[in-house]
């Protein structure tokens, strides 16, 4: 099987591919290899995968030295080279992973997000069509559930009320892709993942950026005065689900319109306090912590019902969040340098 993964230097990509390439399938490997955040740490993941940044040059392909895996660096938007892409390589499955991410980042830049999310979504589904892969699987996120009191969230609850233009890039892309299951009967699945955590994550997400600021002594800004909840997911466990869909979906096409969208979340939202409690014990240090209001961006809590994924493929999450909090603490420490 011929598998495309976009967003391979990102933080949930690198680890699918890892993953997936374990298994010695065909995987081509697409990133922009943007500056959202330092992309040292993304030449690192993909050095993880046998590419070495010295060899990667804008549309060229690149073979990786540890598995059978190809590297190609490229732009969503760049509607001809995608297109001629999917032309040569006629994939079996597509997992499109790469978005331009962050929830606060997109009251900054929100063309960044257009040109990524919406431009970028639309030209890998409308290759899709044209060279129409067995399975089309992409990332949404638990924010399309916005201003929704309602929990835990689940799959049919209305996602009418995005509080971030990040989580109308997503609603948008959900709606594209039942649109092209509708007209084109394309097989499609959306992930609406909730806060992945773990080894290789991003710098900007708030376990990241905690630990570092516990570590450096640093203030940290926590808001709502503290009263929100997330249902945190650790990387191993989000990338089961995925791997156990794509499995799923082989026996089951049943359905007139082959549309479907599943939460991969933990089922057990977590106080932000305890978190911060949590890697505080984990670390062995006091974190400097400073309450603020709520940003409007930000939803007071994330809570996945997991229950049609587990139906569809019988997983549910193994990792505890101080589990998983080890593990990436580890990563952490290793991958800095620091001693503690």
């Amino acid at each position: 099987m011929k598998i495309l993964i976009t967003g391979s230097a990102g933080f949930i990509g690198f680890h699918l591919a890892l993953r997936v390439a374990k298994n010695n399938e065909e995987i081509y490997c697409l990133d922009n290899i943007n500056c959202y955040y330092d992309t040292a740490l993304k030449y690192n993941r993909l050095e993880q995968l046998g590419i070495q940044k010295n060899r990667i040059k804008y549309n060229k392909t690149v073979k990786s030295n540890l598995y059978n895996l190809k590297f190609i660096k490229l732009n969503l938007e760049d509607k001809e080279h995608i297109f001629k892409l999917f032309k040569k390589q006629k994939f079996d499955l597509v997992i499109h992973l790469a978005a331009q991410a962050g929830v606060r980042y997109s009251s900054v830049d929100p063309y960044s997000y257009m040109n990524s999310n919406i431009t970028g979504f639309f030209n890998i589904v409308e290759a899709c069509r044209i060279y129409p892969p067995k399975l089309f699987l992409y990332a949404s996120s638990s924010s399309v559930y916005g201003l929704n009191k309602t929990t835990p969230f689940l799959e049919h609850h209305k996602t009418e009320y995005p509080a971030s233009l990040y989580a109308a890039t997503k609603k948008t892309n959900e709606l594209l892709a039942h649109t092209y299951s509708y007209l084109y009967s394309l097989p499609t699945i959306g992930i609406r993942f909730f806060s992945v955590y773990g080894p290789w994550g991003r710098p900007d997400m708030a376990y990241y950026d905690f630990t570092h600021k516990i570590i450096s002594s640093k203030k940290i800004n926590v808001y709502n005065f503290g009263k929100m909840k997330r249902d945190y997911t650790y990387i191993d466990d989000a990338i089961d689900g995925i791997l156990n869909l794509i499995h799923a979906s082989k026996t089951n096409r049943k359905d007139p319109i082959p549309f479907k969208v599943y939460n991969i979340g933990n089922n057990q939202p977590i106080p932000l306090l305890s978190f911060i409690h949590t890697l505080e014990k984990i670390i062995n240090k006091r974190a400097i912590i400073k309450l603020l209001p709520i940003k409007k961006t930000e939803v007071l809590k994330t809570y996945a019902d997991i229950n049609l994924l587990y139906n569809t493929t019988g997983v549910k999450p193994k990792t505890t969040l101080k589990e998983g909090l080890t593990i990436f603490l580890k990563w952490y420490k290793e991958y800095h340098r620091i001693s503690l």
